[in-house]
């Protein structure tokens, strides 16, 4: 199971941020980019290749980010329609099967699931700061990847043009 730890809603566009293990060695950047009018972040590396990029789409019907490897889509994540009790992001990964992220999205309590397993846990109970939040991701996952969706669903929960914050 490996462990991170994330800082929240300190990503602003033009500022990077360091994404630590659980011993507090840095293993990837994440670089806010400044281009146009999208919201571009790149995760990367300690080596500075890419592990994956987070766009913005502008212009869709629900508001939605694409993750991209070396220029294509990996994945879509986008706000469900309707969630009764809980928040819910749908990702639809390209080449493999669709992931649910599901729980306290603003607070960093949830959980992404394929199908009925969990693989991966977002918590902030793990750490004592706070704007510090932490993801466990199961062996054998895209780490790059779920870093990428969890980067993706802070930014859009707490999008100022949601009226959060």
């Amino acid at each position: 199971m490996a462990r991170y730890k994330m800082r929240q809603r300190l990503i602003s566009i033009g500022e990077d941020f360091t994404i630590e293990d659980e011993r507090g060695n840095p293993v990837y950047t994440v670089d806010g980019k400044v281009l146009r009018i999208r919201e571009t972040f790149v995760i990367e590396d300690q080596q500075g290749n890419e592990v994956a990029t987070i766009r913005e789409k502008k212009l869709a019907l629900r508001e939605s980010m694409n993750i991209l490897r070396a220029g294509e889509t990996i994945a879509t994540i986008r706000k469900a329609w309707f969630t009764p009790f809980r928040d819910k992001f749908a990702i639809d990964v390209k080449d493999g099967q669709d992931l649910v992220a599901q729980g306290d999205l603003l607070d960093h309590e949830y959980e992404i699931r394929r199908g009925g397993a969990t693989i991966a846990h977002v918590s902030k109970h793990w750490f004592a700061f706070r704007d510090t939040y932490g993801i466990e991701i199961a062996p054998g996952e895209d780490d790059g990847l779920i870093l990428a969706i969890a980067v993706a669903i802070d930014e859009m929960v707490h999008d100022p043009d949601e009226g959060h914050d």
